[in-house]
């Protein structure tokens, strides 16, 4: 039997183990976000009965986990594998699909400029269908309650957006104790209070409106959105712009490997 011997290294371990460290983060990143989510859904027993999925009306975070888990893992396999095993199919599928969430990702930022109203209207309704399923899912629930507590906000454009809401109407014979109220993260924040208190928000809106602001967060969080953006515009930016390099990164990496995997394989 004849046998190839090659007079230089096969491969550049330098782009060949930068390849595997670069992914190894993300494949490991990945399977925690994937546990974590199936341990948030195992937590509200969605495992137990997987139609709660479909009756669910508002978002659900646990699916964003979920997703991004799934998509972080699966790149990082392929890119971990791919330099391991010097296979340029998942090495190109790994460059691939990096190209192609970049350019998503471009895409979307060029539109948000471009078509700003329709994409306020729309981050508007998708938070008023929200509202009317605050009480459905416990991980939309703390969601909202952080981001609202974040932004000293309440209600998409103000705090009677949550009439949507069954539990907080002011319409209706229903006799729930928070009707004409607020959740307690729509409260202005007492710093000499030790323990949260979650009935801040009871009858709120049954008093007058000039009233609220003693009490609650007027401002929507639409407002307080589009007030904190132009602020931190340069924190936005920057950490578009990390992402991107780390992308790049991925994809010269894994090019650069690919290149000098058919250098070893189809040199004459």
């Amino acid at each position: 039997m004849y046998y190839y011997r090659y007079d230089n290294p096969e491969v550049s371990c330098c782009y060949k183990y930068l390849m595997f460290s670069y992914n190894i983060i993300f494949w490991l990143a990945g399977a925690a976000f994937i546990a974590a989510g199936f341990w948030a859904w195992s937590e509200k027993g969605v495992l137990m009965d997987l139609s709660q999925v479909t009756r669910m009306h508002g978002f659900d975070p646990v699916w964003l986990v979920l997703v991004v888990g799934g998509i972080t893992f699966t790149l990082g396999f392929a890119g971990c594998v791919g330099a391991l095993r010097e296979n340029i199919c998942l090495l190109k599928f790994f460059s691939g699909v990096i190209g192609l969430i970049f350019f998503l990702e471009l895409t979307a930022a060029v539109l948000a400029v471009v078509f700003q109203s329709q994409v306020r209207e729309w981050i508007n309704e998708f938070f008023l269908q929200n509202i009317r399923a605050y009480r459905d899912d416990i991980d939309l629930q703390n969601l909202i309650d952080s981001l609202q507590k974040m932004n000293h906000c309440c209600g998409a454009q103000k705090p009677d957006d949550w009439d949507l809401n069954v539990y907080f109407s002011c319409n209706g014979t229903h006799r729930s104790r928070e009707k004409c109220g607020v959740p307690f993260s729509c409260c202005i924040y007492d710093p000499a209070e030790s323990v949260v208190n979650t009935q801040c928000g009871y009858d709120v809106r049954s008093k007058k409106e000039g009233q609220w602001s003693d009490q609650i967060y007027v401002k929507g969080c639409i407002a307080a959105l589009e007030d904190w953006l132009p602020g931190n515009l340069y924190i936005v930016a920057g950490v578009f712009v990390v992402i991107s390099v780390l992308q790049m990164v991925g994809i010269y990496l894994a090019r650069a490997l690919i290149a000098d995997i058919h250098k070893v394989r189809y040199r004459p």
